[in-house]
């Protein structure tokens, strides 16, 4: 009999990642058998680190909201069902654009697809990625962010009436967009407004204005001192603008009318919620992929592997149930 050692636990981790790609592949085969996803859900989460001895630790963005502690990116790859078909690891100073285009190299090398249409957030798909798709011979579907809207409002692409609570689709070349007004959103922010009288526009800015540089708020404030005092003078102009676009989102796709009419491009965007989802249950609750303790990159990979694997355990359970 041999005693149970912990170095046992990481040669399992190590053996997870060499063959992480094999499994991933023969779980999508068993579930789907011939037929391969017309649609991936992709988005991003990071996960702070317990120590700095990690290989793949970084600063970056941290989502955890755990200042002091570098952290890891993942990325989780979603079929249209919001199953998860495979997990990626990044430094943690990798930006989310920088993460898309092995998720692309993933669906035409390892999965066999020819047909797809992927699914980002806002800021997720951009020129470059867009490139990545269109050689591969796939399609997008994302959101835009209100910078772009003004600047696609300016330069008459669209109108600022055109937002409202029911779908607007607006061509322009290859690329539509479908727009709307969420009115609950909006009406929240006004309520909030009344509610708390001293959350007026100055009062927040105020707080953050002493990062105007490094958080570029030039063209929304102007911070000056005298007499030992801080002054912010809010640009009221462009603070108005911002606020006509409360509640106001639009979406851009490359997928022609034939292939999705706007109702659908709108549904499928909302599903990356499950995407959100899945993160929340990765993260929380009895999963927990952080905090990371382990230091190797093959082990921080099978790590964020297991936790996949685990939650599509908990997946199946919950259909087991209903």
């Amino acid at each position: 009999e041999q005693d149970f050692c912990e170095d046992q636990l990481y040669e399992n981790l190590a053996w997870l990642t060499d063959n992480q790609e094999g499994i991933e592949k023969r779980l999508l085969t068993h579930r789907r058998k011939d037929s391969r996803p017309q649609l991936f859900l992709y988005d991003v989460t990071s996960s702070y680190l317990e120590g700095d001895c990690n290989e793949l630790a970084d600063w970056g963005y941290n989502r955890d909201k755990k200042r002091g502690k570098k952290q890891i990116v993942i990325g989780l790859l979603c079929d249209e069902q919001g199953e998860p078909v495979s997990a990626e690891v990044f430094t943690g100073n990798t930006c989310d654009l920088e993460t898309f285009s092995s998720q692309v190299q993933k669906a035409v090398e390892r999965f066999g697809c020819e047909r797809v249409t992927f699914v980002g957030d806002r800021g997720m798909i951009k020129s470059a990625q867009v490139e990545d798709l269109h050689k591969a011979g796939f399609h997008f579907i994302t959101a835009i962010t209100k910078p772009q809207i003004r600047s696609l409002i300016k330069t008459g692409v669209f109108q600022l009436a055109l937002f409202d609570e029911f779908l607007c689709e607006v061509t322009d070349g290859a690329v539509r967009y479908v727009l709307r007004r969420n009115p609950q959103r909006a009406e929240e922010q006004n309520r909030y407004l009344a509610e708390h009288p001293g959350a007026d526009q100055h009062t927040a800015w105020k707080k953050v204005s002493e990062k105007d540089s490094r958080l570029g708020l030039s063209s929304m404030v102007t911070v000056t001192a005298a007499d030992r005092c801080i002054n912010v003078e809010v640009n009221t102009e462009y603070m108005n603008e911002i606020a006509q676009l409360d509640g106001c989102y639009a979406l851009k796709t490359d997928l022609s009318a034939a292939a999705a009419d706007k109702d659908l491009v709108h549904d499928r965007y909302k599903d990356l919620s499950m995407v959100e989802s899945a993160f929340r249950t990765l993260k929380t609750g009895h999963l927990e992929v952080r905090p990371v303790f382990v230091r190797t990159e093959a082990s921080t990979r099978g790590h964020v592997l297991v936790v996949m694997l685990a939650y599509m355990i908990v997946r199946e359970l919950k259909r087991a149930w209903r």
